[in-house]
C-alpha cells in the first residue's frame, strides 16, 4: 500500500519561484524567434525534433478534418465492411452508392490515418486504428454521437462566454436543461421524452462496457451482499455485475423514464428476482436504502458541484456504517501528471452545459466533506476511459489529505 498526499502535492506544483518564472519568459522567448527555427531546421542534429513538432502542429489545425473522416467510414460502414475481407475502390463505391473519384478521397485519408490498409491487388482492408472501431458498436455510436457536439462547436469562443441558449448537446441529454429551458420546451418535451431519454440511454449502454471492463477487472466484489447502482441507466453495468459476482443483489435508481428502460431489460435477462430498478430524481428523492456499496458510474461529472454535494451527501445517508461508494468516471491530470483527455472532456462537458471535469483529489474532497473516510485510489489499467475511486461510511471524523493508492490492480 502507498500513501501519497495529493493536498501537498498540488499546492507543491502551484507554487513557484521568480527564478522559474524568468526562466520560463526566457525559453517562451527562445522557442518563438525566428533565427531559432532557421538553425534547427539547417542543423541535421535538431531537424528531427523542428520537424516532430510542426507535424503535431498540423494534427492540431486538421484534427477537425480527420474526426470528419472518421465518421464519414462510421457512417459509410465502411470499415465494418473491410473488416469482413477487403474491397476494391469498385466495390466500395457501389456499397456506398459515391462516385469513385470522390470515395477514393476518403479512403486516401483514411489510409493516411491507419484507418485503412492497402492489401494485394489495390485492395483496401482494415487498419490498426481501423480495427477497434470496426469491432465496438459503442465507440461507432460515439463516434455518430460526436456529430451533435461539433455543431456546438462551430464557435468555441462563444461557448465560453457563459450561459445562454441551450446548444445541440444539452437537448440531446435532456435531464441537463435547466427548469425555465424545460418550461418553455414543455409542450415539446411531452410528446418527445420518451425518445429523448431512450436515445441518451442507449447511448451511453452502448458505450458503458469500457467503463464496466475497468471496473470489474480492477475492484472485487466479494465482500458486498447489494449494489445500488445510482443514475444506472438501462442497467448497463448492474447486467454485466450479475454474472461477474452472482452473490449480489442488484439495485438501480434513476430517473422514470431510463428506470423503466433498465426494469424492461432486467426482465428480458431473466434478472427479476435479483435486480431492482426505483424511480425518482436523486436530486429531489431520497435514495433507497439496504445497499453496502452504492456506485457512482459516469455521472458526477456531468453535473454542477452544488449537485455532487447533494448526490454525495445522500448517498452518505442511505448507506449503513461500513458501507461503500465507488465512483468511476473520466477524470482531469493532477498537477505534474501526463495529460490523458482532459482537452476533450473539458469542451464535451461544457456543451453538456452542467457539468465539469475534476481531478481525483478534487472528488476525494467532496466525497470526504459528505463524510466518507479512508478515500482510495484504485488502479486500473487504461485510466484514460476512466479512474475509480474508493471511500467508506465509518464511525469517527472524515479521513482526506493521506490518500491511500493500491499499487496492483486485483
Amino acid at each position: 500500500m502507498k500513501t501519497l498526499d495529493l493536498a501537498a502535492q498540488t499546492q507543491a506544483h502551484q507554487r513557484r519561484s521568480p527564478l522559474a518564472d524568468r526562466l520560463g519568459a526566457m525559453l517562451d522567448r527562445w522557442m518563438t524567434s525566428a533565427a531559432l527555427y532557421r538553425w534547427s531546421v539547417a542543423n541535421p542534429l535538431t531537424r528531427w525534433i523542428t520537424r516532430r513538432r510542426a507535424r503535431q502542429v498540423f494534427d492540431l489545425m486538421a484534427g477537425f478534418v480527420y474526426s470528419q473522416v472518421l465518421l464519414a467510414c462510421v457512417r459509410l460502414r465502411i470499415l465494418e465492411t473491410v473488416a469482413e475481407q477487403p474491397r476494391s475502390l469498385d466495390e466500395l463505391a457501389q456499397w456506398t452508392k459515391l462516385p469513385p473519384a470522390g470515395l477514393q478521397r476518403l479512403l486516401q485519408s483514411a489510409l493516411a490515418l491507419g484507418l485503412l490498409n492497402l492489401r494485394s491487388e489495390g485492395r483496401y482492408g482494415l487498419g490498426p486504428l481501423g480495427a477497434p472501431v470496426a469491432g465496438h458498436v459503442g465507440i461507432r455510436a460515439m463516434i455518430e454521437h460526436h456529430a451533435v457536439l461539433y455543431q456546438d462547436m462551430q464557435d468555441p469562443v462563444a461557448m465560453l462566454q457563459g450561459p445562454g441558449e441551450p446548444g445541440a448537446m444539452a437537448h440531446y441529454w435532456p435531464y441537463t436543461l435547466d427548469a425555465d429551458a424545460k418550461s418553455a420546451q414543455a409542450a415539446q418535451l411531452a410528446q418527445a421524452q420518451a425518445e429523448k431519454y431512450a436515445r441518451y440511454s442507449n447511448l451511453m449502454s452502448a458505450s458503458q462496457p469500457f467503463v464496466v471492463d475497468e471496473i470489474l477487472a480492477s475492484y472485487r466484489f466479494d465482500d458486498h451482499r447489494c449494489v445500488l447502482d445510482v443514475g444506472g441507466g438501462q442497467g448497463t453495468f448492474l447486467s454485466r455485475l450479475s454474472s461477474h459476482a452472482t452473490h449480489l443483489q442488484l439495485r438501480l435508481f434513476d430517473l422514470p423514464e431510463v428506470a423503466a428502460l433498465a426494469r424492461a431489460n432486467f426482465a428480458r435477462q431473466g434478472l427479476d428476482q435479483r435486480a431492482q430498478a426505483h424511480p425518482g430524481s436523486f436530486l429531489q428523492d431520497p435514495l433507497p436504502q439496504g445497499a453496502d456499496l452504492v456506485t457512482l458510474i459516469r455521472v458526477a461529472h456531468d453535473h454542477p458541484d452544488a449537485d455532487v454535494r447533494t448526490l454525495l451527501a445522500a448517498i452518505y445517508q442511505a448507506l449503513p456504517p461500513g458501507g461503500t461508494l465507488l465512483l468511476s468516471e473520466p477524470m482531469a491530470q493532477e498537477p505534474g501528471d501526463a495529460p490523458q483527455g482532459d482537452a476533450y472532456f473539458h469542451f464535451y462537458l461544457l456543451a453538456m452545459g452542467a457539468g465539469r471535469l475534476r481531478t481525483p483529489s478534487e472528488l476525494m474532497a467532496m466525497m470526504a466533506e459528505a463524510g466518507f473516510a479512508h478515500l482510495e485510489i484504485v488502479p486500473n489499467h487504461m485510466p484514460l476511459q476512466t479512474q475509480i475511486l474508493i471511500g467508506r461510511k465509518c464511525k469517527g471524523l472524515p479521513v482526506f489529505g493521506k490518500i491511500n493508492v493500491n499499487n496492483s490492480v486485483h
